[in-house]
């Protein structure tokens, strides 16, 4: 199966069940930012400590990438204010959103009609960064 085949299966996949879910339901993200419900939450943990415990599990075992067969492993760097100033932004834009970039397709796909103006914003942050980032020096 071709990357960009397994790339779309893989997408339609999360939009069902991101929509199956409530992942992308406008309320259920207000509540959740309200501390009014956990739902939102339990299903983050849940979804990180399967990560966690499938990633190590692969890891250990020295399996490869199905797409590109390369070795699962990582690195940990330490945290750079560049980081928290990033999460203090998607925090801010997710409040006022009411999303996060995940599920802005799912709510256009349901009819959410500010997901168009959420999708402007993405856009717009996008070309903002690529008009300012330094370029990385090449590696040696």
């Amino acid at each position: 199966m071709s990357r960009r085949l397994t790339g779309f299966v893989v997408g339609v996949v999360f939009g069902v069940t991101l929509s199956w879910t409530g992942m992308s339901s406008p309320e259920v993200i207000r509540e959740a930012l309200l501390f009014q419900d956990a739902y939102l939450f339990l299903m983050f943990a849940a979804a990180v400590a399967t990560a966690f415990v499938g990633i190590r599990v692969l890891r250990a075992r020295r399996v490869r990438a199905l797409l590109t067969g390369e070795h699962i492993s990582w690195s940990v760097d330490r945290p750079q204010p560049r980081h928290i100033w990033g999460s203090v932004l998607f925090g801010v834009g997710w409040a006022i959103a009411g999303t996060c970039p995940g599920p802005i397709a799912t709510q256009l796909g349901q009819g959410i009609a500010w997901a168009l103006f959420t999708t402007a914003g993405v856009v717009v942050g996008i070309v903002l960064f690529l008009r300012t980032r330094q370029p990385v020096p090449a590696a040696r």
